[in-house]
């Protein structure tokens, strides 16, 4: 094995970057593909219950602790005539899908969403048709869904078997409205107006919501961050979040750069930020935006099969990535990228949940399987709640095609005081050799290591299949240990490290 490289960490609780808000665990299902229709829904199969849910599916993603999903796009909202998935099944219409190109059947909607929501422990997110809609579908959707009783739309939603309201309080105005790809593609001006008249409807049939204004589709976007500022002109003083959406692949085979792209992740979302205080300063504002990441993903291997696919075809499998070892170390970094901002990113989620681009495979009739990237996310939600401290870190770099000074450690560390406990999340970037890591806790006197999780693999493009679900798993066999205030571990070459530590009773 090579020789072993250093890097160093410094914490103190005193340092704190800011309280990590549970949403920050979230996902996404959108109408597309398997994701709905073969995934978390399928009648007829084993597993699902009366109402059609797949109970094995249910139960990978309580197992993930996943406190809000984003519904029902995506591009596909777009497009979505909303009242089409509500009132009996039998009266639903059938439409040509124009994003994805696909058949909805409308069998699933508002309402089954709803029901698998509270099934899955977790709330909604809802997005409203901004591009081919606008403001009379958005408040007619909010008045069906969150007001008590004694209107049209709130006795339609009680005729439909729900007396009691959805009371959904996140609200996306819209998807990706910088794209061109996007039905009804809108100027940044064009769409700040409508995103705030719409908005403004939202809140008078119920003031207590909070929205989320779209950001843009990408950093790579020509309109960046222009759109941002221009957008916020219009909504500052309605809106609560603006919405960034990122995905990363590896299409050169280039793994050492493939790793560097949460730096790039970093840079967008401080950006962003930037681009947020501008116009809070401007408007002399004393209200501050906070962002939603509500799409992340590495996203790449399935560009190709899914442009093979039959168009017209309900429920296609499409965007069905096979995600490997070294995906899953991208999404651990984007996840710390996620945590180093938790002052400001508030809300995200990993897009999407099931077959699409996601954590979590399905065979229609078959089994469900964890994927790579199911671990860190796993691990993130269930370990890294509280609150978020600012490191300072020593590490060695590296340089790659598209950035320099990539530290070879990627780390952060979150503090649950409630149950005094303590966790690193690391990544060793380096393709060969091991990583010396010791990490100063100063005042966090009697911490021991309770467990040190590692993930790693000596293929990097190492995956897992219905066949073979554990090829690819994280491993309670980390070497971490406390010696006085010092952390100390040896963090193998490109591998995901969870270390957890407690307070000891002495």
């Amino acid at each position: 094995m090579t020789e072993a490289k250093r890097a160093s960490m410094i914490l103190d609780k005193n340092f704190r970057v800011g309280d990590v808000d549970d949403r920050l665990y979230g996902a996404f299902i959108e109408h597309l593909g398997r994701a709905i229709y073969g995934g978390i829904y399928e009648p007829g199969h084993a597993a699902a219950d009366a109402k059609g849910f797949r109970q094995d599916v249910l139960g990978l993603v309580k197992d993930l602790k996943v406190p809000v999903v984003r519904y029902p796009g995506g591009n596909f909202v777009s497009g979505y005539n909303w009242e089409d998935g509500i009132g009996p099944r039998e009266n639903r219409p059938s439409r040509l899908e124009l994003a994805w190109r696909s058949i909805e059947t409308n069998e699933f909607g508002l309402n089954e969403f709803m029901d698998w929501v509270d099934a899955a422990n977790t709330e909604a997110v809802m997005a409203v048709n901004l591009g081919s809609r606008g403001i009379d579908g958005a408040r007619n959707i909010v008045e069906y869904c969150n007001h008590p009783k004694g209107t049209y739309w709130s006795d339609l939603r009680k005729k439909h078997g729900y007396a009691t309201p959805h009371n959904i309080n996140l609200w996306c105005l819209g998807n990706e409205m910088d794209g061109s790809w996007q039905i009804g593609h809108k100027t940044a001006e064009e769409y700040g107006r409508i995103a705030c008249e719409a908005g403004k409807v939202m809140r008078m049939v119920d003031p207590s919501i909070e929205l989320v204004v779209c950001g843009s589709s990408n950093s790579k976007m020509h309109t960046f961050p222009e759109w941002e500022a221009v957008v916020l002109e219009h909504t500052y003083d309605l809106v609560d979040y603006i919405s960034l959406h990122t995905y990363f692949g590896n299409q050169d085979n280039d793994t050492a750069n493939f790793l560097a792209q949460s730096v790039g992740m970093d840079d967008f979302i401080n950006t962003v930020i930037s681009v947020c205080d501008y116009v809070k300063a401007k408007k002399r504002s004393n209200k501050t935006i906070n962002l939603s990441f509500d799409e992340w993903n590495v996203w790449y291997h399935s560009h190709e099969a899914t442009a093979q696919v039959e168009p017209w075809t309900t429920a296609p499998p499409i965007l069905e990535d096979v995600y490997t070892f070294e995906d899953a170390l991208v999404v651990g970094c984007m996840l710390i990228s996620l945590l180093k901002r938790a002052d400001r990113v508030k809300i995200a989620c990993l897009a999407q949940l099931v077959n699409v681009i996601a954590p979590i495979m399905t065979r229609t009739g078959g089994d469900a399987w964890r994927q790579t990237i199911y671990y860190p996310y796993l691990h993130a939600s269930l370990y890294g709640r509280g609150y978020v401290l600012q490191p300072v870190i020593e590490s060695p770099v590296y340089d790659s095609k598209d950035f320099t000074d990539v530290p070879i450690l990627e780390a952060v560390s979150v503090v649950n005081e409630e149950d005094d406990e303590l966790t690193v999340f690391a990544v060793n970037r380096d393709l060969e050799a091991p990583l010396r890591f010791e990490c100063r806790l100063g005042n966090f006197p009697n911490y021991e290591v309770v467990e040190h999780i590692t993930m790693t693999h000596t293929d990097v493009k190492a995956h897992n299949t219905e066949t073979n679900p554990y090829n690819v798993v994280p491993k309670s066999e980390g070497n971490a240990a406390v010696d006085g205030d010092m952390l100390e571990a040896l963090l193998a070459p490109l591998s995901w490290n969870v270390i957890r530590l407690a307070k000891t009773k002495k």
